[in-house]
């Protein structure tokens, strides 16, 4: 058999494991979750598994003027699976969001191996410092190394990728399934990283049904919210 022919081959690689879509947001709209996140700070750490100390919630004010930005952010992440898994929704999601916070990691805290309650997750970046991004070009190793994320999905054999590693920039966004395990890395510098994250549910948990369908008007956070993406009373 020639070279020729050995090229004449037909070639498919199927997509496989969750799909994990990375986009850029505005300054804009970072810095209006920096804003916010000033209104008022609700302690978030004994919902969260970091070892970091200061995360704190966003109001509900706050998490209705920030929902049309992020809501933008999930249509792009649902025209991004249809491609991804070849499927197209008969009509489009709506979302819930049921958690929104801002994570202020500072020299040797971290994020140890964890899931998120709900349907989809987030994460955005609104400060990488200098000194993170010098400390994270020295670093040598295979992992996503100091500041960075890893996303953890199967076992791992030969023939497998079994994680994703990323060093974010700001603006940058991370959406994904909420069950995907994932760590943030802890860093020598004396500096300040600052993400923020959140959830949201395509449907209304069980647990919260009952006080869901007494305090909520899905007309009016329709209006308030953005389409397709309500928020928690």
């Amino acid at each position: 058999m020639t070279d020729k022919e050995n090229l004449q081959v037909s070639v498919q690689t199927l997509n496989w494991g969750p799909c994990v879509t990375k986009l850029k947001i505005t300054d804009e709209f970072k810095n209006l979750l920096l804003t916010e996140a000033k209104r008022e700070k609700i302690d978030f750490r004994t919902k969260l598994a970091g070892q970091i100390e200061h995360e704190n919630g966003y109001s509900q004010k706050s998490k209705t003027i920030l929902t049309p930005h992020i809501a933008q952010c999930l249509g792009i992440y649902d025209h991004a699976y249809q491609k991804f898994s070849g499927k197209q929704y008969d009509k489009a999601p709506e979302y819930l969001m049921t958690a929104l916070w801002i994570n202020y990691q500072k020299q040797y805290e971290f994020n140890p191996p964890h899931d998120h309650d709900g349907t989809l997750s987030f994460v955005i970046y609104l400060s990488m410092p200098d000194k993170l991004i010098e400390e994270n070009k020295k670093y040598l190793g295979k992992s996503c190394g100091p500041g960075g994320i890893q996303f953890l999905y199967g076992d791992g054999p030969r023939n497998c990728v079994s994680y994703q590693a990323y060093f974010p920039q700001e603006n940058d966004m991370f959406i994904f399934p909420a069950w995907l395990k994932h760590y943030v890395s802890p860093f020598k510098s004396d500096c300040t990283r600052i993400s923020v994250s959140g959830n949201v549910h395509s449907e209304v948990p069980i647990n919260n049904m009952q006080q869901f369908a007494k305090s909520y008007d899905p007309e009016k956070s329709k209006h308030s919210a953005g389409r397709g993406v309500y928020v928690k009373e």
